[in-house]
């Protein structure tokens, strides 16, 4: 058993994701909410009050976003569905090599992440930038490797998380309820901190913070996030190692 190749436990790994249905669900839906929110963004036809006035929706970064946490759901359920009616057990009896197995999964659940990214990212995109709602070809290109970026490192923080969680229903729950909830709550009383969450770093990165309160450097964002993609997986890592069996 231990000289399977990695390539084959990958291969594996993507059949698992495949032939999940809520893979199929969730792109389905960040594929559909992301070309109406770029149609919208487009033509500026819904504007919302604020404290402002009104804005455009292109300007909302938390609703831009939004699709990213439907998303999510495709590391989530391929990570934590192992631990659904003994699976992981299952797993780890054909490869006993847990470090073997954790990165099989990684590489298979982070390209799914990427390449699905691009797919499900890039209507949007594409018909803000047809309809004229959207920046020039150079914005409209980094931009959209941009929005790929976030969503790939986010989607990271979600696959730990239900590793570390060992469930589907509490990542989805608290990566949901972070932006809903805890940054408006938080938001003027802790911007400190609240600007350090990752859903925050997103999109400062993206150009799109909540409010200039919660802003940091695109560069900086980016680190921040990258720095919670990290944090999650090597403790998810750390944990396969030596606490599931």
């Amino acid at each position: 058993m231990d000289q399977i190749r990695l390539s084959d436990l990958v291969r594996a790994e993507l059949t698992k994701i495949r032939t999940l249905p809520a893979t199929w669900i969730a792109l389905a839906i960040t594929l559909t909410a992301n070309a109406v929110l770029g149609l919208l963004a487009a033509t500026d036809v819904v504007r919302v009050t604020g404290q402002d006035g009104q804005v455009a929706i292109a300007q909302l970064g938390t609703v831009m976003l939004a699709p990213v946490y439907a998303f999510i759901a495709v590391p989530v359920f391929a990570a934590g569905g192992e631990y659904r009616g003994g699976q992981l057990r299952v797993s780890l009896a054909a490869m006993p090599d847990r470090n073997r197995f954790f990165t099989a999964k990684l590489l298979a659940s982070s390209g799914v992440a990427v390449l699905a990214a691009v797919v499900t990212v890039l209507p949007g995109h594409l018909l803000q930038y047809v309809a004229g709602g959207g920046p020039g070809a150079g914005g409209a290109v980094g931009g959209f490797f941009a929005t790929v970026a976030a969503y790939s490192m986010l989607a990271l923080v979600g696959y730990g998380f239900a590793v570390i969680a060992r469930t589907v229903v509490t990542p989805l729950a608290v990566l949901f309820i972070l932006p809903v909830l805890v940054s408006p709550m938080l938001g003027g009383i802790l911007p400190g901190v609240v600007r350090l969450l990752p859903h925050e770093a997103a999109l400062s990165f993206l150009g799109m913070p909540t409010s200039p309160a919660l802003a940091m450097g695109r560069a900086t964002g980016l680190l921040v996030v990258v720095t919670w993609a990290l944090l999650f997986v090597g403790t998810a890592w750390a944990v396969t190692a030596r606490r599931d069996s």
